[in-house]
């Protein structure tokens, strides 16, 4: 890395507009330390105590000339870190460096931060720990990995740490004022997901971490209660992802040479014979249909798997359960139900009785069933006898 001084680093932060925001809760014995460290690459530091009962606000006190945002109770790092965003973006700066005050992160590697948005500007940067570092708490292992999987599968993007809370946020690609949630340890996964949703580039650079024998540690992190929530908001996100997200960007893509190419590729100069595409067809209706919210989209790629089956087309066919489709397949769903069962169609919305709510479940999960193998079967015929008439090279 290219040495500079002080007044180099702090004339280079200033001129890309960055501001360190610091969230900090009774961590009295290190925040000092951490502050005169920043101080050393920039002056634009936003200090937000979040309720902070130990000898914080004294040595706020020396640090008249920084921005301190004082939270009278402990309101959670989410907040903390929210609050810090709003003010920065308020404040005109275009970047945000996020850096926890235990002392974990090393201010020397802001310059890092600094360069990889030079070569790149506007990309939301996460510091990657070295999991396999000394004193490395096993469960701060096991949640990284378990975070890294859920984003992968909510977002499509492979990293490496989803959890540090060293980062690099660029304000103007992210909206801090409309979402987020949470509030608590959590929001740094939300904050990550909403920016990928968003467009917004998410990935790692490697920093230094240090991490002090068990005996020094100062954590605030609870992980009975903070794994429930960050599990509790993962299974959210998955269903926004498969019911919002993937619809979404499926139909983003959907431009006509996009349909032509597809048509080409996987229908009229396929391989496959008409039965084979028939039946991917017919998987994608039923699993599209069938109440597994949240889940249809795996369990098509799963099925198509071990049947053999074209797993872009049964896909594609799976996206009948997109938003505006979804009423008319719960209504189809449930319709169905009551005639199977010979029950009445109306909702009885004014009883709320537990036999009430069993009986309308019990005619929905039964009438999707049967719905969904009816419209796979419809689906199946107008898709054999299109196939048998207009293509060329399919055979049966």
């Amino acid at each position: 890395m290219e040495e500079r001084n002080t007044e180099q680093w702090h004339e280079k932060a200033g001129q890309l507009g960055i501001v360190v925001i610091i969230p900090t809760y009774n961590n009295g014995k290190t925040l000092a330390a951490v502050i005169e460290d920043v101080l050393l690459y920039t002056k634009d530091i936003i200090i937000v105590n979040d309720g902070s009962t130990d000898n914080t606000p004294a040595i706020l006190k020396n640090y008249p000339k920084l921005h301190i945002i004082t939270h009278p109770s402990n309101k959670g790092k989410g907040t903390a870190l929210k609050n810090g965003l709003k003010q920065a973006k308020a404040s005109g700066y275009r970047y945000a460096i996020t850096i926890d005050s235990d002392g974990q992160h090393f201010a020397s590697d802001i310059p890092l931060f600094i360069e990889e948005i030079e070569k790149e500007p506007d990309v939301l940067l996460v510091g990657a720990r070295n999991l396999t570092s000394d004193n490395m708490p096993g469960k701060n292992t096991f949640a990284n990995k378990f975070s890294n999987f859920w984003f992968k599968l909510e977002t499509g993007i492979q990293l490496q740490d989803t959890q540090s809370g060293y980062r690099l946020y660029p304000l103007h690609k992210i909206n801090v004022q409309r979402f987020y949630y949470t509030a608590k340890y959590e929001f740094e996964l939300e904050a990550l997901v909403f920016a990928a949703w968003g467009g917004t580039t998410v990935r790692n650079i490697p920093i230094h971490v240090y991490y002090p024998p068990q005996e020094e540690r100062v954590s605030h992190f609870r992980p009975f209660r903070d794994f429930t929530r960050i599990s509790i908001l993962n299974t959210l996100l998955v269903l926004i992802t498969f019911l919002w997200i993937y619809p979404r960007n499926f139909f983003r893509k959907l431009t006509w040479n996009n349909c032509r190419k597809f048509f080409h590729t996987h229908i009229t100069h396929s391989s496959e014979s008409n039965l084979k595409i028939t039946y991917a067809i017919m998987l994608g209706f039923f699993m599209g249909i069938v109440p597994i919210w949240g889940y249809q989209m795996l369990a098509t790629l799963f099925l198509a798997h071990l049947l053999r089956l074209n797993k872009v087309i049964a896909i594609v066919a799976a996206n009948i359960s997109i938003p505006p489709m979804i009423p008319f397949l719960l209504y189809g769903s449930y319709l169905t139900g009551c005639k199977v069962l010979g029950r009445s169609v109306e909702l009885h919305l004014t009883d709320i009785s537990f036999e009430n709510v069993k009986s309308v479940l019990e005619q929905y999960l039964i009438g999707s069933v049967i719905f969904a193998t009816a419209c796979s079967i419809l689906a199946g015929i107008i898709a054999i006898s299109l196939l048998t008439i207009y293509r060329r090279s399919g055979t049966t």
